[in-house]
């Protein structure tokens, strides 16, 4: 891993970020969405009945990856392997991006979530035989190698990067869906480690039963609400007891960060919507103790456009002044920031820290 980047609280912006960067009137994020996703799409010229989610990812650039495992390339790898820019992940995280690999195990999830920029209006369903751990290694590392094709010949990538990006270094389980139905998810991310990968697993937090089977490299869960009652309006459960199973799964972060288990709490803040109750946020972060608070603000990309308005976006501005609320009744620093992705990290020393192959 790229153990280069500064772990100092006075980093507040990707030190690969240029200028241009953080002049642009839209993120990379926002770009990548854009491209893949146009306004025939979005606005629905079929009816989710009408389209299967596999040919849906396709559409959309996602890589197959076994039978229902899925890689897609996002455009911070793509900006790294140019040299214009990297992920947040970098500058707070130390991962490097053109050598992160994003997939999902599964497409199944049991949100629907409001600023979920996926497709959630078309089904995903589980498949009648899972594929292995290992394959699904294999397949992703192939799928990934597939999608970055182009970069081999092009004059515009940096000298080096492409090979390098052939044999990712972190996967970011993270895509789309909930990877916790994957059954064989502790093996998944053994597998990964023994690839020398480092894991970064992305939860809603339902199902706590998994997370203390499963001990990643980090572990970033989901927080988007304080209440059932805000849950159930921002996260729209496709089941009973979700929430009870969310705050089940802040003690489980706890748990696994005793076990050495790096942990993180997402916060996405949908201007209008779950941008209040600093208090409660903090009483539930206080309960996990996790590592960092990421706070982002929602991205008005993909199909979230169909559920919210772009005035639901925050500023960065906003998401600093609500991250510091909560910091300061959580007994959080502010550690860093990445205006291009709106999003601020907390710690409790202000302090970052890099992850490493030696740390899998």
């Amino acid at each position: 891993m790229d153990g280069s980047s500064s772990s100092n609280a006075n980093n507040t912006t990707d030190a690969g970020n240029s200028a241009e960067a953080l002049k642009a009137s839209e993120t990379a994020e926002n770009r990548e969405m854009s491209k893949t996703q146009t306004d025939e799409r979005i606005r629905f010229n079929y009816s989710p009945e009408e389209i299967s989610i596999d040919e849906l990812m396709s559409r959309q650039g996602y890589a197959k990856a076994g039978a229902h495992s899925a890689v897609k390339t996002c455009a911070w790898l793509k900006n790294s392997m140019n040299g214009t820019g990297v992920c947040y992940k970098s500058s707070f995280y130390g991962v490097t991006s053109h050598r992160c690999l994003q997939m999902t195990p599964t497409l199944m999830c049991n949100q629907e979530c409001v600023f979920c920029w996926r497709p959630t209006e078309v089904p995903a369903t589980a498949p009648d035989v899972w594929d292995t751990p290992e394959k699904i290694v294999e397949e992703s590392i192939r799928a990934q190698r597939k999608l970055i094709t182009g970069f081999g010949g092009s004059p515009n990538a940096v000298p080096g990067h492409y090979d390098e990006a052939k044999n990712p270094s972190n996967v970011a389980i993270s895509l789309s869906g909930e990877p916790t139905f994957y059954p064989y998810l502790p093996e998944l991310v053994q597998s990964f480690e023994s690839v020398g990968m480092t894991v970064f697993l992305v939860t809603n937090g339902t199902r706590p039963e998994m997370l203390r089977k499963t001990k990643p490299t980090q572990l970033y869960m989901s927080l988007d609400a304080t209440t059932p009652e805000m849950y159930d309006e921002v996260c729209r459960p496709k089941g009973p007891r979700l929430w009870e199973k969310i705050t089940e799964s802040l003690d489980v972060l706890k748990e696994k960060k005793a076990e050495g288990v790096r942990t993180a709490i997402r916060i996405t803040a949908v201007k209008g919507l779950n941008m209040t109750d600093e208090a409660g946020y903090a009483d539930l972060i206080k309960r996990a103790e996790p590592d960092f608070v990421e706070v982002k603000s929602y991205m008005h990309v993909g199909f979230s456009r169909l559920r919210l308005e772009r005035a639901n976006m925050a500023e960065q501005d906003e998401v600093r002044e609500f991250a510091q609320k909560i910091a300061d009744l959580a007994g959080y620093q502010f550690a860093g920031e990445s205006e291009p992705s709106r999003v601020v990290v907390l710690s409790k020393s202000g302090q970052l820290s890099n992850v490493s192959v030696s740390d899998v």
